[in-house]
């Protein structure tokens, strides 16, 4: 089954604040999350499987364990999930990218789907969705649903995001329960707009200074 796992590290959390605050600028919002990324991908890549090779040092030979070659992908929801790619990469240079594209209705908070591009072998992957925001969890799950689709195990996929609400945790559990999903705070509920509280305002815009 799948779980909900907080990122609570000291730095994490003292980069969450900094974060949040609104006098931020584009550039720094952007290298923070990169930096949070770090964090939140190092947990969710935990569980990866290892296999033992053979290794000579300037000393000896020794056996060691490397990551037994386990297919990854990173699938950001745009427009705002572009920020955390370059962090993924960082972890898992080899990993290849797909794209989602979504967008939420103002009027009724329902997220629709407007781009979808993946490797073609996206159904052999372990494939790490990432948008900085979990809201509704609207975004997520279609994207999720995109995903099963193309044939993507539920168990395969993992959600990583920066800021997330009770509301969208309990909408991809009720029907993913198997997903885990990694994130570096659980904030309180959604106010009457859909927005997260108290949050960090919208990311995309804070991302690529839209504001």
């Amino acid at each position: 089954m799948g779980e909900l796992h907080v990122i609570d590290h000291p730095l994490v959390q003292h980069k969450i604040a900094l974060l949040r605050d609104k006098t931020l600028g584009a550039k720094g919002f952007r290298e923070l999350v990169n930096e949070i990324t770090l964090f939140i991908g190092y947990e969710a890549t935990r569980d990866l499987p290892l296999e033992e090779v053979e290794v000579e040092t300037p000393m000896t030979k020794t056996t060691q364990h490397m990551i037994a070659g386990k297919k990854m992908a990173i699938a950001p929801i745009l427009r705002a999930g572009l920020g955390m790619v370059d962090g993924m990469l960082t972890l898992v240079p080899a990993a290849k990218v797909g794209h989602i594209g979504m967008y939420r209705d103002e009027e009724t908070a329902e997220p629709q789907e407007y781009f979808f591009k993946m490797p073609g072998d996206i159904d052999e992957r372990q494939v790490f969705i990432v948008d900085p925001m979990l809201a509704t969890g609207g975004s997520a799950l279609l994207a999720i649903d995109a995903l099963v689709k193309r044939h993507v195990k539920p168990e395969n996929m993992k959600f990583l995001c920066l800021v997330s609400a009770p509301e969208g945790v309990k909408t991809i559990h009720d029907k993913y329960p198997e997903i885990d999903i990694y994130t570096a705070a659980l904030d309180e509920r959604l106010n009457e707009d859909w927005y997260i509280l108290p949050g960090l305002g919208d990311a995309g815009d804070r991302l690529f200074g839209t504001l």
